[in-house]
């Protein structure tokens, strides 16, 4: 059986609420879970609040082989809780990313709408610049 560690989405309509659970990787997102480790609340203002853990649960599955899902694996390194997931998807990112700036396109959307604006800024100015005829 291979476990995962994963959300569920709990709450209503508008106002999500997530279960941090152990489940059998087989199982749909709400299907019957192993073990409840957590919950996480997006919607909560102070960051004390919005996550929590059980550490000692957590740490005891991911030594099982339990592997996080990429949502979970970053929460989990945000918390300090160490695993090889999120040390998988950073050198991931880290490639493509890398792999983007050698061939000038943006990597992120940040970086995307700063290109636009550069763009549209040199439009203007060439714009200006031109002669009335």
């Amino acid at each position: 059986m291979a476990v995962k560690l994963r959300m569920t989405r709990m709450g209503r309509r508008h106002k999500p609420f997530f279960r941090i659970v152990a489940i059998d990787s087989r199982e749909p997102r709400n299907g019957r879970i192993i073990e409840k480790l957590g919950h996480y609340d997006p919607l909560v203002k102070d960051p004390a609040k919005q996550i929590v853990l059980k550490r000692e649960r957590i740490e005891y599955w991911l030594t099982a082989g339990a592997i996080p899902s990429a949502t979970v694996a970053q929460l989990l390194e945000n918390q300090g809780i160490k695993n090889k997931i999120a040390v998988q998807i950073k050198v991931r990112r880290d490639k493509a990313r890398a792999i983007a700036r050698k061939r000038g396109v943006p990597f992120t959307k940040a970086e995307r709408d700063a290109l636009q604006k550069k763009a549209e800024a040199e439009a203007a100015a060439a714009g200006e610049q031109k002669p009335a005829t």
